[in-house]
């Protein structure tokens, strides 16, 4: 089972390194691997659990941020209250195939489980992408996001490749918002 103990942290060099392709088949340790890693987000969100088992909750985890240099991602987005989650997957090899001219911020900026302080600031993404990757049963897949999934979806891929939500903020105005960014609650 992972843990936060299993979470590599800012600064580690992993966390910078552009991840490797995932080839398939994938190994029996993928597939395990990227169920443990939603198994994770799902007991993060679960208020009972996390404090039993001390876990931030979280929606997404990539698997640089457990020292796993390759291409996948897990991701749990809950749905409204006593709804199915509207986006619950692991994606192999996730890509990015258009996006919306228009971006998104979150309202109260972006956290990361590998950032264990707060950052200030909007990051401001793409409000909709369109997104191929292959699921555990090697299946090819492609799921058009907007909003909050979307930046998520944005926030994990960007691990893959070495990038932090931080390095999205604008150093010397941290607030400022161009005109037509929709902001996220």
């Amino acid at each position: 089972m992972i843990t936060m103990d299993d979470i590599i942290r800012e600064g580690h060099p992993t966390l910078r390194r552009v991840a490797d392709e995932v080839t398939f088949p994938l190994s029996d340790e993928e597939i395990q691997t990227g169920e443990e890693m939603l198994t994770f987000l799902k007991n993060s969100q679960d208020p009972e659990l996390a404090e039993k088992l001390n876990l931030r909750g979280g929606v997404g985890l990539a698997a640089p941020q457990i020292n796993i240099s390759k291409r996948f991602t897990a991701l749990h987005v809950p749905g409204e209250e006593g709804q199915a989650p509207t986006l619950s997957t692991v994606m192999y090899n996730p890509k990015i195939i258009s996006h919306s001219v228009q971006d998104a911020a979150m309202a109260d900026g972006e956290g990361c489980l590998s950032v264990d302080r707060e950052v200030p600031g909007y990051v401001v993404r793409h409000a909709r992408v369109t997104v191929t990757y292959v699921d555990a049963k090697g299946q090819n897949q492609k799921i058009k996001l907007k909003g909050y999934e979307a930046i998520v979806v944005q926030h994990e891929i960007d691990h893959l490749n070495g990038v932090m939500f931080y390095d999205h903020i604008n150093t010397d105005a941290p607030f400022k918002i161009d005109r037509g960014v929709l902001i996220v609650e």
